[in-house]
């Protein structure tokens, strides 16, 4: 069942430059609320250690991010599943409420535990930021002309990896952290009225939604002890503890009652059927593989640049800033490319080969490496995962019809959250093994254990030879950690390879009426690739479903 709007041509022209102008404003709400929801997650790197420091807790610094991370996975396949089944608006409007809320708790937090349960909060909303801005785009957009929007969304993650530890550090040492809660209320409002006013979605009926509360239950136990494990061991835990091979166990136990419960669910939340079309699959896998390739690679390479090269927290993340501009300029610049010509197989492959290229690049640093040819490989980095993280998601998106792009779209974000743990966490427990055995060959008796407690400014101060025993220390550990991962990366781009090039549509194909001028005050706009041109109110209004 699909609803037909067929506007008569004088009067669909009228309406184009209208059209254009509803869609940029909705846009424009969703940037903020993506840059709220990437910048939440950067904005604390540089804040953490004076935060701990004044709520004494630098025993459960760890929570900060983890609460965080924890909660907005759990969160991630319930609100891509609620907003196929009863409409993303409200749920849009009320994560940016709940987010809102835990930045109240946190910026007024006495304490590390008040801290953490304001994060937590924030997750809870954050896991909705990010994916429902997704989806609503795909409500709004046909996907052929949906490529330059996503490429711009792309380029909201790049600017948010600069902007916050900036961000971060300049409130520490200027009006103080306390405002990098403060901040997402202004911001959060102004895209709550963004939403209110410009965002107009089709009618969902949901009377007596079925809720997969079953399948919920089993995915959030799944996802905790996932991230958990990850997060815990091989650094808090050894990977052998009781504690962490409880959490393997449970994790596996859940997942495959999870499994179970999908298959005879209603409305699953994470629907068998998915994982029957080709291209969800590879694109799923190829996500997951550049999670763990982006995240792990990106996690510990500020640290290096502070320990090697001897720049402050400033520094580090201003020389991240050619890895940002090329994430930006490709990424902007491969979606005007999908819109203009509809192809876009070898964008991908050829993103993912680039990111191959560069952490073998990165796997060559030394610490006499001249600043510009580091900053070129990261530039390199850059330009590889602009290319390919938002057409992924595109791929996905153009594989399913519109009631179920929510479902589909954060399936895949979700793997692909889970590569990004999973990244992190291997490759800082590679990195944290190698480097402790390296300092104990190379450091004078004794040395090795102070080293724990070495921060950037202390190995600067250090005699000379030390200095270059620690910073080649760091070097050693870390830089054959990015071509361990140059494997994971072939197998992603033989994946790609099988990708089959569907043609993207160039309508919005819908089994339910759009809002009306009646319903929300104001007229449903649909953009055709070709034209442009939204419906008239008037057709939009008397529309009704017609049977295929």
């Amino acid at each position: 069942m699909t609803t037909t709007l067929a506007p008569q041509p004088d009067a669909a022209e009228a309406a184009a430059n209208p059209g254009k102008r509803h869609i940029l404003l909705v846009f424009a709400g969703l940037m903020v609320t993506m840059l709220l929801a990437s910048l939440d997650q950067t904005i604390f790197s540089t804040a953490l250690p004076t935060i701990v420091g004044e709520l004494n807790g630098v025993d459960h610094m760890l929570w900060v991010t983890t609460a965080y991370i924890l909660a907005s996975t759990i969160m991630l396949p319930v609100y891509g599943k609620l907003g196929d089944l009863i409409g993303r608006k409200g749920l849009f409007i009320g994560a940016i409420s709940i987010f809102i809320l835990g930045s109240i708790v946190g910026g007024l937090a006495p304490d590390m535990t008040w801290l953490i349960i304001g994060r937590a909060v924030q997750g809870l909303g954050g896991g909705g930021l990010m994916i429902l801005s997704q989806a609503i785009i795909a409500d709004v957009v046909p996907a052929r002309e949906r490529g330059k929007y996503m490429g711009i969304m792309g380029g909201v993650f790049a600017l948010s990896s600069v902007a916050g530890p900036l961000l971060g550090g300049w409130f520490t040492e200027g009006i103080g952290w306390r405002w990098a809660f403060w901040m997402n209320i202004p911001l959060g409002a102004l895209a709550i009225v963004t939403a209110v006013f410009f965002l107009r979605l089709p009618v969902k009926d949901h009377a007596n939604p079925k809720l997969d509360v079953a399948g919920m239950g089993l995915l959030a136990l799944a996802s905790t002890g996932l991230v958990l494990t990850t997060t815990w061991g091989g650094t808090t835990y050894d990977w052998d503890s009781l504690l962490v091979l409880s959490l393997i166990i449970a994790t596996v136990v859940a997942a495959v009652a999870f499994v179970m419960i999908e298959r005879r669910a209603n409305e699953p939340i994470m629907p068998l059927h998915l994982f029957k079309d080709r291209n969800f699959n590879l694109t799923t896998v190829a996500g997951l593989i550049t999670g763990i390739a982006m995240f792990g690679a990106l996690a510990y390479l500020p640290t290096y640049l502070q320990m090697v090269t001897g720049a402050n927290a400033t520094e580090a993340g201003f020389l991240m800033i050619p890895m940002m501009a090329a994430l930006l300029i490709s990424s902007i610049g491969s979606g005007w490319l999908v819109s203009k010509f509809g192809r876009y197989k070898w964008m991908p492959i050829v993103g993912t080969i680039i990111v191959g290229v560069a952490l073998v690049l990165l796997s060559t640093m030394t610490p006499t490496l001249p600043i510009w040819i580091l900053c070129s490989y990261l530039a390199v980095m850059g330009l590889g995962l602009g290319l390919s993280m938002q057409i992924l998601i595109l791929i996905v998106q153009n594989s399913f019809p519109n009631s179920q792009v929510g479902t589909a779209t954060v399936s895949n974000n979700y793997f692909r959250q889970i590569g990004a743990s999973i990244g992190s966490a291997v490759v800082g427990s590679l990195f944290a093994a190698r480097l402790t055995e390296l300092l104990t060959e190379r450091m004078p008796a004794g040395g090795a254990g102070a080293a724990n407690s070495f921060t950037p400014a202390m190995v600067r101060d250090l005699p000379e030879a030390a200095h270059q025993i620690i910073i080649s220390g760091y070097n050693d550990a870390l830089t054959p950690v990015f071509l361990y991962m140059v494997p994971l990366v072939i197998v992603a781009v033989i994946l790609l390879c099988f990708v089959t090039e569907k043609p993207l549509a160039t309508t919005i194909e819908r089994d339910i009426l759009p809002e009306t001028l009646e319903t929300d005050g104001a007229t449903y706009v649909r953009l055709e690739a070709s034209a442009g041109a939204g419906a008239p109110a008037e057709q939009a209004a008397s529309a009704r479903p017609t049977l295929n």
